[in-house]
């Protein structure tokens, strides 16, 4: 497969908010990429509050997707930038419900064999009963 694609897909002139789209697999590839996106909106963007990442172009992710998920939410986490999921595919949302990370992350759901939701993160603190 070919390396996965991280870019900037949301209104440039947004200071609080920004999206950022990856296509492809959510695997170790993506890493560095993604890192480095993060990294550049959190030095031109003093203002941002919320980020969106569109995963609905993502078919796969494992282990090491779901790490790169994690790094950006704890970049996010100092400034207290909400860091939103848009996912359209199972192979996506299972590895994040069968981690926990669901509960972590805003997530907006969008696959085809469920209603479209919002899924708010569980408060710090707080377990999933």
């Amino acid at each position: 497969m070919d390396e996965p694609t991280v870019e900037i897909t949301g209104d440039p002139s947004d200071e609080e908010a920004a999206e950022v789209r990856v296509v492809g697999e959510m695997t170790e590839p993506v890493r560095r990429p993604l890192v480095r996106v993060m990294t550049d909106l959190l030095l031109n963007r003093p203002k941002l509050k919320r980020l969106r990442l569109d995963l609905c172009a993502v078919e796969y992710m494992d282990s090491q997707g779901l790490a790169a998920l994690v790094q950006i939410e704890r970049m996010a986490h100092p400034r207290a930038i909400t860091v939103e999921l848009a996912l359209q595919h199972r192979a996506v949302a299972r590895p994040l419900q069968l981690s926990g990370l669901w509960h972590r992350f805003t997530i907006i759901d969008h696959r085809t064999d469920t209603p479209e939701q919002t899924h708010e993160p569980l408060p710090p603190g707080h377990e999933h009963s």
